[in-house]
């Protein structure tokens, strides 16, 4: 496919006050970031923005397919997973570069009807020296029938030795949302996510639950160096989650998000 191989640079000087929204917005508390402070995992889709107008952008609200990202005529975007590794660190207050590259499109029929899996790998770079390289599974999707039943998620684990809980408002998601410029309106527009995508309400961003997976393994080890995970069930703005975290014989962690119903809404490891 003519697709494999796009690649596109996004440079970035990285301004330690949308690093302050970032730590408002996930409720932290400590020292406002300051330049030349590391910025902390995960924090990085805080920048490297894409900005399109508004006669790019698809009814979703994401940049129209068919540019970079191949039009295979599948409307539904989700974020599937992804696995990063952190070679030094980023710092605040300097330019760095975002270097974005699709290294697989897979195109499948499955139960729920087509989709289609787009791989990219993300590399940034400052001074000339790798700091994280990211791998980023894209979900696309047919429209959601009506009728179709709802896919039935995997059960997560109880046997958890730590665990967080944290319920996400509107206006949180509304902020993750503008904090990473992420225009889908399943995590912004009631009325959009529930009748023309099918969800059950606000869909709360899936990067906001691998987040809070890689603080919880961030306090438990300390510096990571890798990290990885899976969206296995969508998770909304009236639910509660429970981010756990059990220790792994590789001295890592296996982390996941369950839902107040018991459902894993994600899985991670991190190490």
């Amino acid at each position: 496919m003519k697709a494999l191989g796009r690649t596109v640079e996004i440079s970035d000087t990285l301004d330690p006050a949308r690093a302050a929204a970032m730590k408002a917005t996930l409720d932290l508390s400590g020292p406002v970031p300051e330049a030349r402070d590391p910025l902390p995992p995960f924090w990085h889709y805080a920048y490297f923005w894409e900005p399109q107008r508004p006669a790019d952008l698809g009814r979703d609200g994401h940049p129209r397919t068919g540019d970079f990202i191949p039009d295979l005529g599948l409307p539904r975007r989700m974020w599937a997973g992804g696995a990063l590794e952190f070679h030094a660190p980023i710092r605040l207050g300097e330019p760095a570069l975002k270097r974005t590259t699709i290294t697989d499109v897979q195109e499948k029929d499955a139960r729920s009807g087509k989709l289609a899996v787009v791989t990219l790998d993300h590399k940034i770079t400052q001074r000339g020296h790798l700091c994280l390289s990211e791998t980023q599974s894209l979900l696309y999707r047919a429209e959601a029938a009506p009728d179709a039943p709802a896919p039935v998620p995997p059960v997560a684990p109880t046997d958890e030795t730590v665990s967080q809980s944290r319920k996400f408002s509107p206006t949180d998601l509304f902020r993750y949302s503008a904090l990473t410029f992420n225009g889908h309106r399943i995590h912004y527009d009631c009325d959009y996510a529930m009748k023309v995508e099918g969800y059950a309400g606000l869909v709360v961003h899936g990067p906001i639950l691998a987040q809070m997976l890689v603080n919880l393994a961030h306090g438990i080890l300390g510096d990571l160096s890798r990290f990885s995970f899976r969206a296995t069930a969508p998770l909304f703005d009236f639910e509660e989650a429970t981010f756990c975290a059990r220790p792994e014989a590789d001295d890592g962690l296996a982390l996941w998000v369950r839902g107040p119903d018991g459902r894993m809404c994600m899985s991670a490891t991190a190490g």
